[in-house]
């Protein structure tokens, strides 16, 4: 038998899966049900059928995913495209087998098209040409949304999508080649600063435009979302388009965000640009109206968040390997 206050939080050690579980705690939730990768394998169908057949947890968050910046996603995408595939598909359908009752998504911004109209509107989803650099990862993360939208059609489940906008804060990915902007932002300027370097080249023009949540707000409008009564969750989605987008609503170039990063880490050097890297796609702004809908709004802004990031980072020299 489930416990009604049972919920599995599958990626509970990364940046998103951690701050949900910290979300989860302030709400005053008590039975978390959490694996390592060592202890659980989510590609194992089999793994995930037993573990979830035993546990039967009442809901299921699926933080769990492979994820990378734009270097690591142009240069693994077979693996980027093949685990998100496996993970998604097992979890959700062995949730379903074993009788979840409400289960959470967390897909990515990246899901829609490159030239998509600015804000994204969650009904942008599948009208264009995803971005070429992420389009495996985009593609993996659009069929999770798909899978909870069917199990919804033809089983009647209670499976709903969040699409955060680009995130950062504690637990992030400090990594130099495979890490998102501000991580990457972070590392580079601090080092810099460390060895006294005189310049920082960034990769791009730094004209593409970039909207950033800090991870503990997206994780609060997660339990938010998650813990709307079934009526007013439909209200503001449709049957198949029911992903919400959870963001800011408001962006920043990339040079004007490196100026704000550099700033935070206490670096004075010279900030230049190499426009034969890629930018990406130009801009990716949600239209987060749907969320404001439902009673929610982020509390920490990006000067605040840049800075308890850099906090962070400084604490745990281990991430940076």
């Amino acid at each position: 038998m489930e416990r009604e206050d049972k919920i599995y939080v599958a990626g509970h050690r990364g940046m998103v899966g951690s701050a949900i579980v910290r979300a989860l705690e302030r709400r005053g939730a008590r039975d978390i049900v959490a694996r390592t990768h060592a202890e659980l394998d989510l590609a194992s169908q089999a793994a995930v059928r037993d573990f979830l057949q035993r546990e039967r947890p009442a809901c299921v968050v699926l933080a769990a995913a492979k994820v990378g910046g734009i270097v690591a996603n142009d240069t693994y995408p077979a693996e980027f495209i093949h685990e998100n595939l496996m993970i998604e598909a097992n979890v959700i359908h062995e949730s379903w087998r074993a009788g979840v009752k409400r289960l959470l998504f967390l897909g990515s911004s990246c899901i829609y098209p490159r030239m998509a109209p600015q804000p994204m509107r969650e009904d942008a989803l599948l009208t264009g040409t995803l971005e070429p650099t992420n389009e495996p990862y985009a593609i993996a993360k659009i069929a999770g949304i798909k899978l909870c939208e069917s199990y919804n059609r033809q089983y009647g489940t209670d499976y709903r999508s969040v699409m955060p906008t680009n995130l950062y804060g504690p637990g992030d990915n400090y990594h130099p080649e495979n890490s998102h902007v501000i991580p990457a932002l972070i590392r580079r300027f601090h080092e810099a600063k460390e060895s006294g370097a005189a310049e920082v080249v960034i990769w791009g023009t730094g004209k593409p435009r970039r909207e950033f949540l800090y991870v503990d707000d997206m994780a609060e409008a997660c339990v938010h979302v998650m813990g709307l009564d079934r009526a007013a969750y439909a209200a503001n989605t449709q049957p198949m388009l029911s992903h919400i987008n959870v963001g800011t609503g408001v962006d920043l170039p990339i040079a004007e965000l490196a100026a704000l990063v550099a700033k935070t880490v206490g670096y004075a050097g010279r900030i230049a640009y190499d426009p034969s890297k890629p930018d990406g796609t130009p801009r990716k702004l949600m239209h987060v109206g749907r969320l404001t809908a439902l009673g929610w709004a982020p509390k920490v802004g990006l000067a605040e968040g840049l800075a308890l990031a850099y906090r962070d980072f400084l604490a745990h020299p281990g991430a940076r390997r």
